[in-house]
Formats: structure tokens, C-alpha cells, sequence
């Protein structure tokens, strides 16, 4: 049988290709390193959305147009690499992570399991985090897409070992099984609840205090009443850095409460876990260390490029147990490629797994704890700085405390008062700092206010960036009012 050489996918010519790589990555690198430059946020073009109407060309497309095509999309993103982008809590990236990713693709390893060096990386990986955040040599972590995806292995593992891991054959069994986490606790607890048949009524919401922290006065009672009722009690589940204004929950007490009633603690540190890194938030994290899980992301305030969460579980034999289903087709060998068990596929719900493990062990050893623990404390100084700012302008008000990397506030004249019209005027000045592509701000609401949200978690922001911020919302706040009126 004859075989069309138009079947094979490598390139004809290495040395074109060569080239075209490197005028991509030429690209790639003009892209970070202007990162300042221009606009925050660019809306997608009208023209630039119809071409993602056409249908896939049956024949394929040079590859010339489709770097073309790639080239023209790198404009619009979120923005979230550039130094004025203060919307939710994203990451910005660092050129070295560009490296690290056309590294691991020219591998195009499965590193979900099997005998070759990304078990190793995710090892060594491991090691360093268990260091970090003082966990015992015997527990577990898993790099995975982010902390969505970390909570759910986390609470599987804890929903299992609270059952005695029947739940793996027979499901939950109508077991009624309940947890409890703060107000303020991010969606993704919920949804994990959802997806691991719990249901989001099986996770009770306690409400937080007047400085939005996990308010632990009724938390013994509301465990005794469960248990009363006949349901059991199995996890709780704590905050370090909230989404809305950045608090971290009393980490230290919730372990004591846990312990006390023999619940699994887990905290949800997305951003907050890179506190560990810093003088300047290490010590109010005080507990996470006593944590039975903790699910985080590197590719938030660590700066490692998208995309990049890690869970940590204290004890690595409860994590396998959850999770480790080896079919014989992938049963484990002492020598070979089947060789290197415990895999990571042991240890969560995904086989295929890209070397995501790679960018963030390079990025650690380029840049070390040190130097990224540095970029947190210089941002935790300019949002204090930023609260500041606001605390001395009339027209703003500040709606809640700062603790981390985030500030609320809101544009507030002296003359107006109706609730209804100063949330429409707080949501018109966030899109209009978005749209004119000056800052990206985001919103929330506390207390029933609408409140203008700025998280800083940018290594490239600097204290210029936050006075550009403060006089814009006020010259919009005071232009938009006028045309209001």
C-alpha cells in the first residue's frame, strides 16, 4: 500500500521551519516586554470575531496565514500582563515561562504517568512545596490546572476517607455527609460539592464577621446540631485570601475547631498561599501548616504562566486511596516504562496530563522564593499605599480593610446618597476605565454596595500605576455624574 507523503505532519523543511519559530517567538517576546505599553484591555475587533465564523478548510491552510492568524489575536487578551490590570486575581506572567512551555511541547510528554523524567520534576516539585508550606515528608501534592480542579481532588479525598472509602464502589449511599466554609468562601468549594454528588446543600455557609473573615463563634453548635440531626460532619473548610477583599481566615483556630471534631481541614489558598513566601504575610497564614489539604495557584500571585494549581494532602497513602485505579493495562512494572510507581495519575482523575510541572519548577529555580516573595511584599505595600489614597479623597470611600492584595472602595460625591444611583456610577466608572483601556478594575458587592475591586498581584505595577488609577476613577467618576445629570 502506497502511503501519500501529504499524511506525514512534520515539516518538508526543518530550517523554514527554524525560522518561522523563531520569528513567532520574536513575536511572543515583543508581546511581554511591551507589556506596559498601550492600552490594558483592547474589546476584540467585529472584523477580527466574523473570522471565527468560517468553517475548518477541508485542505488545510499555509502555515505562512496561520502564523498570520495567531499574530493578529495577540492583542486581545485580558490584559492581564500588563502592570494596570486590577481586575480579579490574575497572574502576569513572566517571559521564562514562554521557554518552559515550547519546552515542554517539544517533549509532548503524557505526565500522567510511566517511567521518564516529568515524574521526576514533579517530584522534586513536590519536595520543595511540602518545604514551603511545612507539611511532613509523607504528604502529597499534584500539579494541576488550577484550584478549582485542586478542590475537587482535595474534597474527594476527604469525602472517601470520611466514608472508608466505600464511596468508591458504591457512591455515597446515602450517606449525609456536610461541611462547612465561610460566606465568603470562593465558588469552586460549591461547585465541588456539586460535582462530587455532595450537592451544595451539604455545604454550610457560615456567615463571616464585619472584617468579611470566617466567623467561628457558632461554628461548634452548628457541627453539634448537624450531628444531632443525624448527618456527619467531615470537612472544614477555611480561607486564605478571600475572593472579595483578600482576608485570610483564622487558620489556627479553624484547625483547632477541626481537630476538635475530627473534621478533614482544608483551605482554599488560590492567591493567599504565596504569602509563604514573604515576610510580610507569612505569619498571618499561621495554620495552613495544620491543614489535612491545601489547593493554591502558582499561576496567580507566583507569576508562573497559565496554567498552574497544585494540591497539597497531608497524608499521601488517603490521596492514592481516592484515586489510584490501575486496570491492567496499566499495571506497573520494576524495570521498563511501566516502572517509577506511585504515578501521578495515582493521585487524581486525569491520565493525560500536560508537563505543566515543568514551567513551574523552572520558574522556582530561576527566580527562587526569595525574589518572588519580595514582588508580594512590594505589592501588599502599594495596596496599602492605594487605601491611602482613597482614605485622603473626599470623594471615595473605603468599604473594607486591606490585608492582602486587594482594596474595595468606591466613588461616593458628598451630595449623593441613594444606594441604586452610586452602584450604577461605580459599575459606569469600571467599564469606562475598561473600555478606554486606562486600567482594568473589577467589581463585588459587600454589604449590598457595589464596590470597585482592585487586586494587585502584578510584579510589573509600580506606585506611578496606582496614581493613575486614583485620579482616573475620580476625573471618570466626576465626568460621568455630570453627564448623568
Amino acid at each position: 500500500m502506497t502511503i501519500s507523503d501529504d499524511s506525514f505532519l512534520d515539516p518538508d523543511d526543518w530550517d523554514a521551519f527554524r525560522k518561522r519559530a523563531h520569528d513567532m517567538l520574536d513575536h511572543a517576546i515583543d508581546k511581554m516586554a511591551s507589556a506596559r505599553d498601550g492600552r490594558v484591555w483592547t474589546p476584540v475587533a467585529e472584523a477580527l470575531k466574523a473570522q471565527f465564523k468560517a468553517p475548518l478548510p477541508d485542505d488545510g491552510t499555509p502555515a505562512e496565514q496561520v502564523d498570520e492568524a495567531i499574530l493578529a489575536l495577540l492583542p486581545y487578551g485580558p490584559g492581564n500582563t500588563h502592570p494596570r490590570f486590577f481586575g480579579w486575581v490574575h497572574g502576569s506572567g513572566t517571559p521564562s515561562g514562554i521557554l518552559a512551555d515550547m519546552a515542554a511541547a517539544a517533549m509532548n510528554v503524557n505526565a500522567g504517568g510511566r517511567d521518564h523524567i516529568a515524574l521526576h520534576v514533579e517530584r522534586q516539585l513536590a519536595d520543595w512545596i511540602r518545604g514551603l508550606f511545612g507539611f511532613p515528608p509523607e504528604a502529597s501534592g499534584l500539579t494541576v490546572s488550577g484550584t478549582s480542579m485542586a478542590t475537587i481532588i482535595a474534597m474527594k479525598t476527604a469525602r472517601d476517607a470520611a466514608l472508608d472509602f466505600r464511596s468508591r464502589e458504591a457512591g455515597i449511599d446515602g450517606a449525609q455527609l456536610v461541611a462547612y466554609t465561610s460566606s465568603q468562601a470562593h465558588s469552586c468549594v460549591a461547585r465541588a460539592f456539586d460535582m462530587l454528588g455532595l450537592g451544595s446543600d451539604a455545604l454550610r455557609i457560615i456567615p463571616s464577621d464585619e472584617t468579611f473573615h470566617f466567623a467561628t463563634a457558632a461554628l461548634d453548635d452548628a457541627i453539634e446540631e448537624d450531628r444531632a440531626a443525624g448527618r456527619q460532619p467531615f470537612a472544614l473548610i477555611g480561607t486564605a485570601g478571600t475572593v472579595n477583599t483578600g482576608a485570610i481566615d483564622p487558620l489556627n483556630e479553624l484547625a483547632d475547631i477541626a481537630a476538635r471534631h475530627g473534621l478533614w481541614f482544608h483551605v482554599d489558598a488560590a492567591f493567599g498561599a504565596s504569602g509563604m513566601l514573604s515576610d510580610a504575610l507569612r505569619g498571618k497564614l499561621r495554620g495552613i501548616e495544620r491543614a489535612q489539604s491545601v489547593a493554591f495557584d502558582f499561576h496567580k500571585w507566583m507569576h508562573v504562566n497559565y496554567d498552574a494549581g497544585y494540591v497539597l494532602v497531608r497524608d499521601e497513602a488517603l490521596q492514592r486511596r481516592a484515586f489510584s485505579n490501575r486496570p491492567d493495562y496499566l499495571q506497573h512494572n520494576e524495570k521498563g516504562l511501566a516502572a517509577g510507581f506511585p504515578w501521578p495519575v495515582d493521585y487524581g482523575p486525569e491520565l493525560s496530563r500536560s508537563f505543566r510541572a515543568l514551567k513551574v519548577w523552572a520558574h522556582l529555580m530561576e527566580h527562587g522564593p526569595a525574589r518572588i516573595g519580595a514582588a508580594v511584599a512590594r505589592n501588599c505595600e502599594q495596596v496599602r499605599y492605594l487605601a491611602g489614597r482613597i482614605d485622603d479623597a473626599a470623594e471615595l470611600e473605603r468599604l473594607a480593610p486591606v490585608e492582602t492584595s486587594i482594596c474595595c472602595f468606591r466613588y461616593r460625591p458628598h451630595d449623593v446618597v441613594a444606594e441604586e444611583v452610586l452602584d450604577r456610577l461605580n459599575q459606569a466608572i469600571v467599564v469606562d476605565l475598561q473600555e478606554s483601556g486606562v486600567a482594568a478594575p473589577s467589581t463585588t458587592r459587600l454589604n449590598g454596595k457595589l464596590a470597585i475591586r482592585v487586586n494587585i498581584t502584578n510584579h510589573r505595577t509600580r506606585f506611578e500605576d496606582i496614581d493613575c488609577l486614583v485620579s482616573s476613577i475620580l476625573e471618570a467618576g466626576a465626568r460621568i455624574r455630570n453627564i448623568a445629570e
